[in-house]
């Protein structure tokens, strides 16, 4: 299976959530480099600095520093090349719907998909 992306950015607090989606990322061949931060501010720096230039980004919701809405309010300000090609998926084990309609109502969204994520979904996602 080829690789689909470049680079993707996944961005949760939760050391064990990250471990479990990057396998699945790297299995699926699902980008050449898969970036993890658990912090979200420090992946707001990386973007503003550019040290990181996804094409895709796998965001939680419910983080205790920023939240995934907080992130994407500080996403609107960035200045980077071809921001709007960039997919937005919100990971989240939330069960809110609220949360699932503020996800996709922002522009930069593409999908609200639940944790954890599975071969399956990812292949659904790359339909």
């Amino acid at each position: 299976m080829p690789v689909r992306y470049k680079t993707c950015l996944l961005i949760d607090d939760n050391y064990i959530d990250n471990f479990v989606t990057r396998k699945i990322l790297e299995s699926g061949n699902f980008a050449e480099d898969i970036v993890v931060h658990q912090s979200p501010t420090d992946a707001i720096t990386a973007l503003r600095n550019g040290s990181v230039k996804p094409d895709v980004i796998f965001l939680d919701i419910r983080m205790p520093e920023m939240t995934g809405f907080e992130f994407l309010v500080e996403f609107e300000t960035i200045e980077m090349e071809e921001k709007e090609k960039v997919k937005i998926f919100m990971l989240s084990s939330s069960l809110d719907p609220t949360d699932m309609s503020n996800s996709l109502d922002n522009k930069y969204v593409a999908q609200f998909v639940h944790k954890p994520l599975t071969h399956q979904t990812l292949e659904d996602l790359c339909k």
